[in-house]
Order: structure tokens, then sequence, then C-alpha cells
């Protein structure tokens, strides 16, 4: 697993964001068994404090579960994975809807570039 850092945003919240795409895009599946925190630190080469803060806040979201003596897991209830993606969507939209607001276009025409563009990109993944 490999993160670029950026300066600006906490780690522990960059790891957490990191994470989370890999949930909505399947990466990481419902129940699959998370890292270590201390494997996750040496992988990316952080303090295993900064991955504890980040376990610690998805589990409070209940992204992620740990049983006594057991590895962390991804959750398996659909309901809060649909919110995450549910969420991951919404950040998007916001970011593309303020990306195209300097440009006055009318949504019948935005759609279908919208709709290629998919297109587009489902092709690339086959």
């Amino acid at each position: 697993m490999s993160v670029t850092f950026n300066k600006r945003d906490p780690i522990y919240l960059q790891v957490m964001t990191h994470l989370k795409k890999q949930i909505v895009s399947g990466e990481l599946k419902p129940g699959v068994e998370m890292p270590s925190r201390r494997q996750l630190a040496n992988q990316l080469k952080i303090n295993p404090n900064t991955v504890q803060r980040a376990y610690s806040e998805m589990e409070e979201q209940r992204l992620i579960f740990t049983e006594p003596n057991k590895p962390s897991r991804i959750s398996e209830d659909p309901n809060v994975l649909n919110q995450l993606k549910k969420e991951w969507l919404n950040q998007a939209i916001t970011r593309f809807v303020s990306a195209i607001d300097p440009i006055d276009m009318d949504l019948e025409d935005l759609m279908p570039m919208i709709e290629q563009e998919l297109a587009n990109r489902k092709k690339a993944q086959k």
C-alpha cells in the first residue's frame, strides 16, 4: 500500500481517506482483515499512533470493527457501506459543481458529457 501524503492535512485523515477510497472502490471488501496498526505504519512509514488514530476514528464511524484478540475487519453492514458511498459521491459532486460553476452550461448539455466520460472509463477498465 502506498500513499503520497500532503503537508496540509493531518496524516491520520489522509490515511482514513485512502482506506475509505479502497472500501468504496471494492479493493477492501466487507469482512476483510485489516493490516495491524504496526504493519500499516511500517508500510506507510508513519508513526503507529497515527494509524491507531485513523483506525479509532473509523471504528467510531463503524467502518471497521475489532473483536477482542482479533485483527480489525472492514464492516459488513450494508447501511454503513452505503452511507460511505453516498458521502463519497456527495463530496465528489460538490467538488465537481464547484469546478464547473464558472461555466455557464445547462444540465441537459452537461449530462451527455458525463455519460460519455463514464462510458470511456468503463471501457478502459475492461
